[in-house]
């Protein structure tokens, strides 16, 4: 662990009057004149947004208590300094997801022996002082700097004083530190301050404005969401999110031989009101399994919802079973994922 690491990693867990110092500053746009020179920031993760890995939460915006991402939405939560890409299952993670340099620079400080899954296992206090876990810090030109936090055990590949190039491999995505998900948490700082890679120098409660920090080219594909689908699949009993994040129940594809078919869902970015159903039809397209729930009380950053049917006594038919996970909210369809099934 390098010097200096640890009060890093203070700043980027449960220091709250520190992120709401930076943050104030931020949204005040306080040292952030107009002719300043913006970094232009390529993906910090090798992968697909959107596709293979998913923006989980942004930056907290809101210097009080309350939190709201820079469109004024719900996928963050208080004190929240950064950007976090998340993968999918852990098996994913597992096989292996490069962490990069977003521009080049000299690296400043690295941990590399935090365990992975301390958190998950022991708690808070196993992490206290190492909330990042493993993870790079990067200085660049004019002020700015980077870090990578959440990087797998051994897997950085950089020391201080190493100057580094745009896409530079820094390590892999891990479970170090304070999550509970594979996901690599991105932060962005000038002169010091936080500030949100989505909408730099954006005014105080204005849920439009400022300027992306991320290259042009790179834009389209970090499109806000307000909701996404993390899985879907169908398996062959009932399902958990263990099983999901685990893996297992995608593997468990459904065959003619099997007691059970059932579709699954695991959705991020839910808001209160939003009511999901989930049907499965047949090759005849009878309706062999529905499951409606009822309008969220709260907002959710992730919810599970499965349905499913056991085996008839005459065997399953042969053909294309069909499932359909809907998102309404005020009557609208907001969020919609088809699956197919060949038995």
């Amino acid at each position: 662990m390098s010097t200096g690491f640890s009060a890093m990693s203070r700043r980027m867990g449960s220091a709250g009057f520190l992120y709401r110092m930076f943050a104030a500053l931020a949204l005040a746009g306080a040292g952030f004149p107009a002719h300043a020179q913006s970094i232009q920031l390529a993906l910090p993760i090798a992968c697909e947004p959107g596709r293979t890995c998913y923006i989980q939460n942004y930056t907290d915006l809101d210097p009080s208590r309350s939190a709201r991402d820079y469109k004024c939405g719900t996928l963050t939560y208080d004190d929240h300094n950064g950007t976090d890409f998340r993968l999918p299952s852990l098996p994913v993670q597992r096989a292996g997801v490069d962490v990069r340099a977003a521009a080049g620079g000299r690296i400043l400080r690295t941990r590399n022996d935090a365990p992975d899954g301390a958190f998950t296992k022991s708690g808070r206090e196993a992490v206290r002082e190492a909330e990042c876990g493993n993870g790079v810090v990067i200085e660049h030109p004019e002020q700015w700097e980077t870090q990578y936090c959440h990087l797998a055990a051994g897997s950085v590949s950089v020391k201080p004083g190493d100057k580094v190039d745009l896409r530079q491999p820094l390590g892999r995505v891990g479970l170090s530190g304070l999550t509970e998900y594979p996901h690599l948490h991105f932060t962005v700082r000038h002169n010091g301050a936080v500030v949100d890679p989505f909408a730099y120098g954006v005014r105080p409660e204005s849920c439009e404005g400022g300027q992306s920090l991320w290259l042009a080219a790179l834009r389209p594909k970090l499109e806000y969401q307000e909701r996404a689908i993390l899985n879907a699949g169908f398996t062959t009993g009932p399902v958990t999110m263990e099983l999901i994040e685990d893996g297992s129940a995608e593997s468990q594809k459904p065959s003619a031989g099997s007691m059970a078919i059932v579709a699954f869902v695991r959705a991020i970015g839910l808001k209160a009101g939003d009511a999901q159903w989930l049907l499965i039809k047949d090759p005849l397209d009878n309706v062999i399994a529905e499951n409606r729930s009822a309008p969220l009380q709260a907002n959710k950053a992730q919810f599970m919802l499965f349905a499913g049917k056991k085996r008839p006594p005459g065997g399953w038919e042969r053909g294309s079973y069909k499932a359909t996970y809907v998102v309404e909210r005020d009557g609208q369809v907001v969020l919609r994922k088809d699956l197919e099934l060949m038995l």
